[in-house]
């Protein structure tokens, strides 16, 4: 079976798609958000993808992990289980797991690219790691196979 991988950039993947912030998490003004698709994974775990938002003040809810690079612009991050705030600008990378609560000053304009990943659920992780051991285990009794080392050996 032949597979043909396919090395993209965002210039090709097309038109950016309006992505409106849930009305509820809004506070102040009338951002308006788009985002623009780059890649997902096998899986289907992981995504990356490029959004932006004009000024406005909201919350955001996170029911997944998220690294962002923010590529421009900036804006204001408060951490709503901690209250700690910070400023964040171009060139940042910030990470929020999922179940974080923050709240977003956008005072002009920012753009950011975001690496998303929805972790699996316990049972499968419990079956992945059994998996990887058998594996690996596999591939250490046919390295001592091969060197000689089987029970059948002569040596």
């Amino acid at each position: 079976m032949s597979m043909t991988a396919s090395i993209r950039s965002a210039r090709d993947q097309g038109e950016w798609t309006p992505k409106p912030i849930e009305p509820s998490w809004i506070l102040e003004g009338a951002p308006v958000a788009r985002i623009q698709f780059l890649s997902e994974s096998a899986d289907g775990t992981a995504s990356t993808w490029f959004w932006d938002c004009t000024a406005g003040r909201f919350n955001w809810f996170y029911s997944f992990d998220e690294t962002l690079l923010i590529l421009e612009g900036g804006f204001g991050l408060k951490d709503l289980a901690s209250g700690a705030a910070r400023r964040v600008v171009a060139g940042d990378i910030i990470y929020f797991p999922q179940g974080a609560r923050a709240e977003w000053t956008v005072d002009r304009y920012v753009r950011k690219l975001a690496f998303c990943r929805t972790a699996l659920p316990s049972y499968l992780v419990a079956a992945r790691n059994v998996a990887r051991r058998v594996k690996s285990a596999m591939r250490g009794q046919a390295g001592r196979t091969a060197a000689g080392g089987g029970m059948f050996s002569s040596g």
